[in-house]
């Protein structure tokens, strides 16, 4: 678990970075294809990575279940959220609208314990209400023009809290394959929508600049999260994700010189507060495993990965079809791609 945790950490730096330096860009870009941009330039960032493998064969094997999760994905994560995401961007500065993105967390945990069977206690679910205290109070502060941005932030969250679920549960594709997909059907459809609606104004260096942000903040970013949460549960991967907005934050003050007053700083420590109560959350009880036949990233050392490569440490990560034999067993769990139950229907 604890490499997990590191890979979801680097991720969440990488992610927030992605939030002054898009404020930096929209001054030459348009939304729309400043978003389609970014998520083509995670596609370019993985694309050597996904060339690796047989991605097209890969990608027609998909069961209707797991192509519907890739279609969610890309439509909600890859197209609206980061879409949201810019045109609040544009109206309220880079240290309120990464902390905003704590909302992700909440959207996500909320979605888990609605839609997706995860298991959270009421622990969990007064740290989510402390989460949103502090978003209400930054909106707050900003008056009039707090409220519009902030619910464009929000209705972003959500996007992308159905994203963590749908990636997370993805079945037959690499993260790398995932992103991809995902970076070429977002990015290219946003980006001829953003032509559509505004002309190109962008010069070749911000252009650059945009797909290599991409390449790093949220292709390399994509990736590890996605790897980090097939192990952990997208709602256990979005709690050590929720750092990405404070880094966001330090880097808008560092990199634009944006104020960071006392309503920001109320806000912080109430999230930090919140923050807490959900990282206390944990969930063991006994629950049985049916006969098995998927495939997906995993490693040798988690108790339910078995099957023998004698040349291959258990440590290492690989993707490859396997078999898990009926198992019945107690032990700490998370709401990963082998912990999806309720205590009446475990499995």
């Amino acid at each position: 678990m604890a490499l997990s945790v590191a890979i979801a950490l680097t991720s969440a730096l990488l992610f927030g970075a992605s939030t002054p330096l898009s404020k930096l860009l929209l001054d030459q870009v348009s939304p729309f294809q400043l978003a389609g941009l970014l998520y083509l330039g995670a596609a370019l960032g993985v694309g050597p990575f996904a060339a690796q493998q047989r991605v097209f064969h890969r990608l027609v094997r998909l069961d209707r279940a797991n192509a519907r999760r890739l279609i969610g994905a890309a439509l909600l994560g890859g197209m609206a959220g980061p879409v949201l995401l810019l045109l609040g961007l544009q109206l309220a500065s880079a240290a309120s609208v990464s902390l905003w993105l704590n909302l992700e967390l909440v959207a996500t945990a909320v979605l888990g314990a609605a839609l997706f069977r995860d298991q959270l206690s009421g622990r969990a679910w007064a740290g989510a209400g402390t989460v949103v205290v502090a978003a209400l109070l930054l909106s707050w502060g900003g008056q009039s023009a707090g409220i519009l941005p902030g619910l464009l932030v929000a209705l972003a969250c959500v996007c992308w809290g159905f994203d963590n679920h749908f990636t997370s549960l993805i079945d037959g594709l690499t993260p790398q394959e995932t992103t991809l997909w995902k970076g070429l059907a977002a990015g290219t459809t946003n980006l001829f929508i953003g032509l559509w609606v505004s002309s190109w104004t962008a010069t070749p260096l911000a252009a650059t600049a945009a797909l290599g942000l991409g390449a790093i903040s949220y292709g390399a970013s994509i990736v590890l999260y996605i790897a980090a949460a097939q192990n952990i549960g997208a709602t256990r991967g979005q709690l050590v994700f929720s750092a990405a907005p404070f880094f966001g934050v330090l880097l808008s003050v560092a990199l634009l010189g944006e104020p960071f007053g006392t309503i920001q700083l109320v806000a912080t420590a109430i999230l930090v507060v919140g923050l807490f109560m959900l990282l206390q959350e944990g969930h063991t009880h006994r629950h049985s495993h049916p006969a098995l036949v998927h495939e997906h990233w995993h490693r040798h050392n988690d108790g339910h990965h078995l099957h023998n490569h004698p040349k291959l440490p258990a440590w290492i990560g690989h993707v490859h079809p396997h078999r898990h034999e009926a198992l019945e067993h107690e032990h700490p769990h998370l709401p990963d791609v082998h912990h999806r139950h309720t205590h009446d229907n475990a499995q």
